[in-house]
């Protein structure tokens, strides 16, 4: 999917951003007058330009191209080399450029400075006298709007078709990076972004929740896990294969899993806490004698611009909103199960569903078996 193909409400998203951060120069910071907000981050880039790519490395946060808004001027900071990719990337009309040799950021500095005046500078990632965006700007991000919402749709649909045909075309003497690396192709080939691949065989899978690929071949059974990014969005999912029949201690674990994941989305809805959700997992690991199973990793949380625009913790108070995407992780050893959900006005959706991969309802869910492939 271009950009270019779903165009036609892009000017009126990009407006309606620059109004947000407009809005945020005008409340200044802790009582003191905002001249400038300097977006460094790729995710705020992506934001503010709906979808454009700010950065070509798939490891950085903030690199490439930044964004400079005033109050009447809404302009890219770029060296020559990203300039011209970035017109040509589906940068969208009414951003500016302010061009400096790539072995001269310090003029990047002083025009920033300079358009800023005496105001304060606005950053994601303040340096020196910058201050941090507010934190209700922050919170905005999270609520997509219909555009993005699509965007998230369409990717989530590649992203859960990426992952299946990787794992249908794997075989157990495949190493954990041959199981990546196709995975990896298979976003690609998609135009995703392969932001984060894990993966791990049946000796590795109980032992770790965060499974770097490593050389080691897969045997009996596997675990492939993605965050694919598209457009600046994410789209996080989580699938296992068994080569061979699934061992029965195995299934009925899946099956529990199933069931402690069922009642934390329950807890996804509007005007509730992204804590009530930690809080609905733990009772439902507690009443499936997991006493300790809520500590052994994070439980996942809202998405978009990054993986995890937060992570929820018992403490978390961020109120849920319709319009939200959320990435839920909820795992026991061995064991993993991850979709991404769209919260709308008829509860949640999920985005990656693939309909060719086994799977059963729960809690009115369709939710992902284990593949049973050839030994």
């Amino acid at each position: 999917m271009t950009l270019q193909a779903t165009d036609a409400g892009r000017a009126a998203e990009v407006a309606a951003k620059l109004r947000l951060l407009r809005d945020a120069l005008a409340q200044g910071a802790g009582g003191g007058h905002a001249g400038a907000i300097r977006l460094r981050g790729a995710d705020w880039f992506a934001w503010a330009t709906a979808g454009a790519d700010a950065s070509p490395l798939l490891a950085a946060d903030a690199n490439g191209a930044e964004l400079l808004v005033t109050a009447d001027e809404a302009c890219v900071l770029a060296d020559a080399v990203e300039a011209e990719r970035l017109r040509g990337a589906g940068l969208p009309d009414g951003f500016s450029f302010h061009i400096a040799p790539w072995a001269e950021p310090e003029l990047h500095d002083r025009y920033v400075l300079g358009t800023a005046g005496a105001g304060i500078v606005l950053s994601d990632r303040p340096q020196r006298d910058e201050a941090a965006l507010p934190h209700n700007l922050r919170l905005r991000r999270t609520v997509l709007t219909p555009d993005e919402q699509e965007r998230l749709r369409l990717l989530g649909l590649d992203a859960a078709a990426a992952v299946g045909d990787a794992l249908r075309a794997a075989r157990p003497g495949w190493t954990e990076h041959a199981l990546a690396a196709a995975a990896a192709e298979a976003m690609m080939r998609r135009g995703i972004q392969p932001a984060l691949v894990l993966a791990a065989g049946a000796r590795r899978l109980p032992l770790q929740r965060r499974p770097a690929p490593t050389a080691e071949p897969l045997g009996s059974r596997a675990l492939l896990a993605v965050s694919a990014r598209r457009h600046g969005l994410h789209a996080n999912l989580a699938r296992c294969v068994s080569f061979g029949p699934l061992p029965d201690d195995l299934r009925a674990q899946h099956q529990e899993l199933l069931q402690v994941e069922a009642t934390g989305l329950d807890a996804v809805r509007p005007g509730q806490s992204l804590a009530a959700v930690i809080h609905a997992l733990d009772a439902a690991y507690r009443h499936a004698d997991r006493t300790d199973a809520i500590q052994a990793w994070h439980q996942g949380g809202p998405t978009g611009y990054l993986p995890y625009e937060m992570l929820a913790s018992p403490s978390t108070a961020t109120g849920i909103e319709t319009g939200m995407a959320f990435a839920f992780a909820p795992g026991l050893p061995g064991i993993a199960v991850q979709d991404t959900f769209l919260l709308g006005a008829g509860g949640l959706d999920n985005l990656t569903v693939d309909p060719a991969w086994p799977s059963k309802t729960v809690g009115g869910r369709v939710r992902p078996l284990w593949l049973e492939a050839a030994p």
